[in-house]
């Protein structure tokens, strides 16, 4: 069996390879109600605001309390809190959720997609901002990233400390989150991630701290730039991520099962087979090392994949670095060769 170095373009054809025939979805309909138009002024920008939850839309019971807090604010709160917002922009708003980013779902991200290409597509507006958990932040930005067509920004912000606390980094991000939308130096640089003064490309990054405000980062390529005294400053000119694929996602209605299964020593290979018996149509093995794994594990992977023809692609639980191809039978005689021989 041999499996894929090219993981991520892979991996998201996998998610949106259901079925394209039914209706386009009306989920965007659920929330046509604009909850926030603030007053119109011809000289500044256009930016609107998808609003999901969240800790930037979160409170605690003290102003020290920075873990354990619940998700409350709507996007009406998380404007008002910044009025220097109508100073650099005018602002549209949606509350599409308000749940803690783990809980964010295909419905949610559907939804978003949609309506952020219907927004994009309108010529006054000049880009789009997303508030979100940070646990799952950089799904949903990477997501993003794969299936909005446009050449204006599209800016995912979280917090990592409350409304409440203390020092609370919410509303500069996200003040510095719409001033970057309604950047020209934003466009053409796809979708982005703000926390923390920096600027980063959604395809490469992730959350490195569970706790930390510096967490967001990209170890290998590095920042896309920095704000200043709140003026973003880019290190390149634009350019676009090696591998980066978008999918015309605008009928689809639902989102393929793939599941993804950690290797660790002595892992169970009853792990791949229970995968697809609960409905998984592709699988993402997180290997040890450059995609490793025990013989064990890649006997039963050869064994489900010649059984059922189930896409699995090799990736590495390490936070970076590459997975080569493997050679043929270094598990079984299956083979799922990838994106780069006709598979996918």
């Amino acid at each position: 069996m041999r499996f894929s170095t090219q993981l991520l373009p892979l991996f998201t054809s996998l998610a949106f390879a259901a079925p394209l025939d039914l209706a386009r979805s009306d989920l965007h309909k659920l929330f046509v109600r604009q909850d926030i138009q603030t007053p119109v002024n011809a000289s500044l920008p256009n930016i609107t605001i998808f609003a999901t939850g969240g800790t930037i839309a979160s409170v605690g019971t003290s102003n020290t309390q920075t873990t354990g807090y619940s998700v409350g604010l709507g996007v009406q709160q998380l404007v008002t809190a910044v009025p220097e917002l109508l100073n650099i922009s005018n602002i549209a708003g949606y509350q599409i959720s308000n749940v803690d980013s783990g809980s964010i779902n295909e419905t949610i991200s559907l939804t978003l997609s949609h309506m952020i290409n219907e927004e994009l597509a309108k010529p006054e507006i000049s880009g789009v901002v997303v508030t979100h958990g940070t646990d799952t932040l950089e799904e949903t930005a990477f997501f993003l990233s794969s299936t909005v067509n446009s050449t204006k920004p599209v800016i995912i912000v979280g917090a990592m400390r409350p409304a409440t606390a203390l020092s609370a980094d919410g509303p500069l991000n996200l003040y510095q989150a719409v001033l970057l939308a309604a950047s020209p130096a934003a466009l053409n640089r796809g979708t982005m991630i703000v926390l923390n003064d920096r600027i980063g490309s959604a395809f490469y990054t992730t959350k490195n701290n569970a706790n930390t405000l510096d967490t967001f980062s990209s170890t290998e390529a590095g920042q896309l730039g920095v704000f200043v005294n709140q003026v973003p400053y880019f290190f390149y000119a634009p350019a676009e991520p090696v591998g980066r694929l978008v999918f015309d996602i605008s009928s689809a209605t639902d989102l393929a099962q793939v599941d993804i299964l950690f290797a660790h020593q002595d892992m169970n290979p009853a792990l791949f087979e229970a995968s697809y018996a609960a409905g998984a149509q592709g699988i993402v093995f997180a290997g040890t090392g450059a995609g490793g794994y025990s013989r064990k594990a890649g006997v039963a992977a050869s064994a489900l994949y010649n059984a059922t023809g189930i896409p699995i692609v090799a990736s590495h639980r390490s936070a970076d670095g590459l997975v080569p191809l493997k050679g043929e039978g270094v598990a079984a005689v299956g083979a799922y060769c990838g994106v780069e021989c006709g598979g996918g």
